[in-house]
């Protein structure tokens, strides 16, 4: 049952984040949105990272939960990376993403895209399997990170 309320809560989500760009009626709210989606699959990221890492025993079912939030938290921030919203609240936000915005949505792309592949792996329940596939994910977040994130 748990992992059909986690699914169905992060589904709900991402029902939100497809009107969500033309809902923020102020620029901090959108930076607050995006702030918050890439806490969120952060936060799950690293479970699974303290499997894959071995500072966590691994556990199969809860590897592929976690996973399956990263997934589909991966597809929301984007829309809180609009026009405008580079001020308003403190943010690390790079100008980067506003003037280069071809490369910013590629490597937003990648990421989900490898959280997919990550997802997939995690459902297999093989460790070895998980592994790979979190060190790509990690590889694409830190892309992105190095490229458009400051300190």
């Amino acid at each position: 049952m748990k992992p059909f309320v986690h699914l169905a809560s992060a589904c709900a989500l991402l029902a939100v984040s497809v009107s969500a760009s033309a809902q923020f009626a102020k620029p901090e709210d959108s930076i607050r949105y995006r702030q918050s989606s890439l806490f969120i699959m952060g936060q799950h990221f690293a479970r699974v990272g303290a499997m894959a890492n071995g500072r966590t025993p691994f556990d199969a079912k809860v590897a592929a939960e976690n996973a399956e939030i990263v997934a589909a938290m991966a597809k929301l921030p984007w829309a809180g990376f609009g026009p405008g919203t580079d001020k308003g609240a403190p943010t690390k936000a790079k100008a980067e993403i506003w003037s280069e915005q071809a490369k910013f949505r590629e490597a937003g792309e990648k990421t989900m895209a490898e959280t997919a592949k990550l997802a997939a792996a995690a459902k297999t329940g093989n460790l070895d399997a998980l592994k790979a596939a979190f060190g790509a994910t990690a590889g694409s977040c830190k892309a992105c990170h190095d490229a458009y994130r400051g300190q």
